[in-house]
Parts: structure tokens; sequence; C-alpha cells
């Protein structure tokens, strides 16, 4: 298991900058599957995913009450999967990760 996470870390950590770094990772991860770096993608992929989806709808709001939340929200989460990542542990993102592992199940 040790193993595992140290050669699926970098992957990891990378799929942890926005959807690029999942699209990067997820061509890292293509060949030699690895669950560490598989179960972080899908945690950055739906983090990704939320954020964006979060930003479309309450851009149409234009008020910074509204905006500031979501960035610190989307911040402690995204903060919470890499450091996890970079501490070699499977930890689901809170609130949203078990959901992140069910619905991307497919990936990686």
């Amino acid at each position: 298991m040790n193993n595992t996470i140290e050669e699926g870390k970098s992957i990891a950590i990378t799929s942890y900058i926005l959807i690029i770094g999942v699209l990067i990772a997820m061509s890292m991860n293509s060949e030699n599957k690895n669950s560490f770096a598989s179960f972080h993608i899908r945690q950055a992929l739906g983090l990704s995913l939320t954020f964006i989806s979060f930003g479309a709808i309450i851009s149409n709001f234009d008020s910074f009450y509204i905006t500031f939340p979501m960035w610190i929200c989307i911040s402690i989460l995204w903060t919470y999967g890499i450091f996890s990542a970079i501490q070699g542990q499977m930890r689901p993102i809170p609130l949203v990760g078990n959901v992140f592992q069910k619905w991307f199940k497919s990936i990686g």
C-alpha cells in the first residue's frame, strides 16, 4: 500500500490544479492505474466541477456577500484535498467527497 501511495502521490497532487490538473493527472494515470491517484483524481474532478458550477450560478448575483463565502468554502475544501494527497492519505473531502467517489467511480 505504501508503495502505491508513493507512486501515485505526484499524480494525486497534480490533480488538484483545477480542471487542467485533473485532465493531466487522468492521462498520467491512464496506463498504470494507481488506486491512490484515482481516488484523488475523483476528488479533484468533483471539486473542480463544483467550483465551475457554483461560479456559473453565483456570478449572476454579482454580490460580494455571496461570492466571498463560495470562494472561502471551495478554498477550504481544496486545501483539505491537496494536503490529504501530500500526506499520502485517502480521506474524502468533507461533505462531498463520498458523493464524488460514487459519481466518478468509473474514472481512474
